[in-house]
């Protein structure tokens, strides 16, 4: 069984076990509350789902694209979690878990602002059940990306953990490999550190 967590959207909690499914998910479309919420949603999994942490094979994290502040909420708590409960942490793509039980070609965009998205595509599902990623995630103009012939777009707005967490349990049964443990983020944050002290003059 599996915790998985993405706040590459909204927030989003999952408990999920291979055989039965998604056995709890919370969530909420706020971009805005993900600090705010995700323990509590994290609570509301484990006391739904009637799992104890100890039960817990792993806790997945998604790990994007999406936007710095919220993005790095969700795989912080992922971490945190792991080391508190000593699980390991399964990092997996968030346009992974869209695409994720659907047989079409799609293309997944995450709107990442001044006018430019961040896309995935996608010529649909291999015979275990998981997507086929043929391009991405890319950055483009937004008035510049065209998709493939036969392909329809699917904006990614919410991203289920029931789904990332459902896709870690496929992609391990399968001995396929997870995704790297480095976070897609839209952008850079626009604020950074000084490479140095800030000279002070009278």
């Amino acid at each position: 069984m599996l915790l998985a967590i993405d706040t590459s959207a909204g927030t989003s909690v999952a408990v999920v076990d291979r055989d039965r499914g998604i056995l709890a998910e919370h969530s909420t479309a706020d971009t805005r509350s993900h600090a705010e919420v995700i323990g509590t949603l994290i609570r509301a999994c484990l006391d739904d789902s009637g799992v104890a942490v100890t039960d817990l094979s792993g806790v997945v994290a998604g790990m994007g694209p999406g936007p710095f502040t919220g993005l790095r909420v969700g795989i912080a708590a992922a971490r945190a979690f792991a080391v508190g409960a000593r699980k390991p942490v399964v990092p997996v793509a968030s346009h992974d878990a869209i695409a994720f039980g659907t047989a079409d070609a799609i293309v997944v965009a995450t709107d990442a602002r001044r006018r430019e998205l961040f896309y995935s595509v996608y010529s649909g599902s291999d015979d275990a059940g998981l997507p086929v990623r043929t391009l991405g995630p890319a950055l483009a103009k937004a008035a510049e990306l065209e998709l493939p012939a036969g392909h329809r777009l699917i904006e990614a707005i919410e991203v289920s953990a029931g789904a990332l967490g459902m896709l870690a349990e496929t992609l391990y049964a399968n001995g396929r490999s997870f995704a790297a443990d480095e976070p897609l983020y839209l952008r850079s944050p626009d604020v950074t550190l000084s490479a140095g002290p800030k000279r002070v003059t009278s």
